[in-house]
């Protein structure tokens, strides 16, 4: 279980890091439904929600006996790890934004 959710982050940051390179052609991304900014700041805030998810029913499911040890910690780690990234997102979006509001006019 554990393997797909890691599987899963690492296909979701590949389809970022591809869409924020520019590696798509601007004909491709008007073309697609979803393929603004907000929709992509949507789509990994729900990324972020449904693995938070996850590792709570992995919990849920050890306390009751049904789980691994071992998927507990992978799916805690997991959480963690994308807590982590949401935290440094925003501590950059922050940073952008003082950096535009220090600009001379």
């Amino acid at each position: 279980m554990a393997t797909t959710s890691i599987s899963d982050a690492i296909a979701a940051y590949a389809n970022v890091a591809k869409s924020a390179s520019g590696k798509g052609g601007a004909s491709d991304e008007i073309k697609t439904e979803g393929s603004d900014f907000a929709s992509m700041v949507q789509e990994g805030i729900k990324s972020v929600v449904d693995t938070g998810k996850k590792s709570e029913e992995v919990s849920k499911a050890a306390i009751s006996g049904k789980a691994d040890v071992r998927d507990v910690v992978a799916a805690v780690n997991n959480a963690e790890l994308t807590l982590q990234t949401v935290v440094a997102v925003r501590d950059k979006v922050v940073a952008a934004y003082n950096e535009i509001l220090h600009m001379p006019m």
